[in-house]
């Protein structure tokens, strides 16, 4: 009796064994996604009644990752649609139909979608663009030297049709003081600091030149006055460049900040520079830039996959 129980319980270990071994085989991993893998089960329930090819394979591998892509991109966004302008959209829904609110109500009853309903899908569309306008904008990527060589290849066009356009623009010359930011020099610190130094010169107690070489922490500039030479101001930081063009010839401009710290400037010169060469090559960015978009823009999931780590494992 105890030997017939064992050897049932034997049996069925096997039996156990067995189906666990083929469960085993099924699950087997057939591509990852960043290190996640997508298993055989998810496969078959995707590909459904459809013939089990290597096309049909593919594919529905290719749908699991596009999906899983999507869900990862929705949740590393952060996006978070503000339930007022879905009710904004909602309104404005009704206006452009020749709608009252009450109407567009009554209409979505009778199609048997409630409020909540059509709220819902309105937010998951305005979220689901977003995500699709912020991954196809991390996406595009143009080197310098690409750049470059399309900037020349536009400018030889140009010449060779006898028509380049000389563009010249506005240079600055420009002197500066720059204050580092460090754990014993805050912002509040190295902004009085900079309103002092700029009254000095202001008052006569010293000069930019003395101010610059004493102060400064940009210590090339500094040790030729805070001289920065004439250059156009898309060579600075926005914050920087801002502040070159607004500032009057002459006039030492209150303290600002930018990257780099915090600082005050001159503007001594100005002149009219040649800016053909920057003119092209910013051109020739905006094309391939704009070409990037547009191809991402047919379909924004391969700009996910561009910065995925995909493996197809075989069968």
């Amino acid at each position: 009796m105890k030997l017939g129980y064992l050897k049932a319980i034997a049996i069925s270990a096997v039996g156990l064994f067995a189906v666990a071994t083929g469960a085993q085989a099924i699950e087997q991993v057939v591509a990852t996604v960043n290190g996640e893998p997508i298993l055989e089960s998810q496969l078959q329930r995707v590909m459904g009644k459809r013939a089990n090819t290597e096309s049909n394979r593919r594919a529905a591998v290719d749908k699991i990752i596009d999906d899983m892509l999507v869900q990862k991109a929705i949740k590393e966004s952060g996006v978070k649609v503000n339930p007022a302008q879905v009710d904004q959209i909602v309104r404005n829904i009704a206006a452009q139909n020749g709608l009252t609110y009450g109407q567009l109500l009554d209409a979505l009853d009778y199609q048997g979608i409630s409020l909540s309903q059509f709220k819902a899908n309105i937010s998951n569309q305005i979220m689901m663009a977003e995500v699709r306008n912020r991954s196809i904008g991390k996406s595009v990527d143009v080197s310098r030297e690409q750049v470059e060589e399309l900037s020349q290849k536009m400018l030889q066009q140009a010449k060779a049709s006898g028509n380049p356009k000389a563009v010249t623009a506005t240079q600055y010359k420009v002197r500066h003081i720059l204050l580092k930011l460090n754990p014993l020099l805050n912002d509040e610190q190295a902004k009085a600091q900079l309103n002092q130094v700029r009254t000095d010169i202001q008052t006569g107690k010293t000069t930019f030149a003395e101010a610059a070489k004493n102060y400064s922490k940009d210590y090339l500039s500094g040790a030729n006055g805070g001289d920065l030479g004439f250059a156009f101001p898309e060579n600075y930081v926005p914050e920087f460049a801002k502040v070159v063009k607004t500032t009057k010839q002459g006039t030492i401009s209150a303290p600002f900040k930018t990257e780099f710290g915090w600082h005050i400037l001159e503007v001594t010169d100005t002149r009219q520079g040649d800016m053909t060469d920057v003119a092209y090559r910013q051109k020739a960015y905006e094309t391939l830039v704009n070409e990037q978009l547009r191809e991402y823009s047919k379909d924004w999931v391969k700009a996910l996959r561009k910065g995925a780590e995909i493996k197809y494992l075989t069968k």
